[in-house]
């Protein structure tokens, strides 16, 4: 029987992009704009958020901005990101403090789902932090330029404490990490059975528009260009919601983002 009571996806940034950085080869020259969600999972042995956003310290100080995402390497541009949008402050609006996270589960180490780590480790938050050792090999590496080396660091230098993982894995019972390599070495998606209604299975990277499943066309940055790896995952996805019945949630699409329930209503 599954544990989960709740979900809430929360908008934590905006971020607009050339469309071929979420399809493959396609869309070149179109801007988009995408949101860049987390996701709290409430259940009845804790809270566990999916991801964590950006670190709101890199982007709205200009000098720092510039030294991390105005440089000739770097292929995006910054997000927008307000203070409200912060998961602490989100976790407040719903009664809650950082410290009321029990798991973090980061599907991958992109400076736009773990770069929020810092900021909940000095809220308070204590969780466990998730992740797939592959995934921490490469950002430890520095051959990933999308993972930001500090996100994994506390504000006096130490090393974040992460539980590695390898392969699938049951969070919790109904919460489910699915592999889904492509866009990263070892990019996780997570199936979720709800309490009510289908179980929602969130793609994370793995598809970042409905276009990215609807066509079966992969992300447009991939791990050591893997296309057919991440086309096979997006396969995996559709399967398996096809199995069991679950609503399959792109990650990075405003018109699917604005569907969902508005914060602070919650899915159940």
């Amino acid at each position: 029987m599954t544990q989960v009571r709740k979900l809430w996806p929360l908008l934590t940034a905006t971020h607009r992009y050339d469309k071929t950085i979420s399809t493959f080869q396609r869309g070149h020259g179109q801007l988009i704009d995408a949101p860049i969600l987390a996701y709290l999972i409430e259940t009845a042995n804790g809270r566990i958020l999916y991801d964590v956003g950006c670190d709101h310290a890199k982007i709205a100080d200009a000098a720092t901005r510039a030294r991390y995402y105005e440089t000739p390497t770097f292929d995006f541009p910054a997000p927008t990101m307000t203070d409200e949008q912060r998961i602490p402050r989100h976790l407040a609006r719903l009664g809650l403090t950082p410290a009321d996270v029990d798991v973090i589960f980061i599907g991958h180490l992109h400076f736009d789902h773990a770069g929020g780590l810092r900021d909940l480790r000095r809220c308070g938050c204590g969780a466990e932090i998730h992740v797939q050792a592959d995934e921490m090999a490469v950002a430890r590496s520095g051959a990933d330029i999308a993972v930001f080396g500090d996100d994994l660091i506390d504000d006096a230098g130490a090393p974040l404490q992460f539980r590695l993982q390898t392969g699938e894995y049951t969070v919790v019972p109904g919460v489910q990490a699915v592999a889904t390599p492509g866009h990263t070495v070892a990019h996780m998606s997570m199936w979720i059975e709800m309490p009510k209604g289908p179980p929602i299975l969130l793609a994370g990277d793995a598809a970042d528009l409905q276009e990215n499943i609807d066509d079966e066309v992969a992300p447009g940055t991939l791990w050591q260009g893997r296309e057919a790896q991440a086309i096979e995952s997006i396969r995996k996805l559709k399967a398996l919601a096809a199995d069991t019945g679950a609503w399959l949630w792109p990650n990075h699409d405003f018109e699917f983002y604005r569907s969902l329930p508005p914060f602070p209503q919650a899915l159940e």
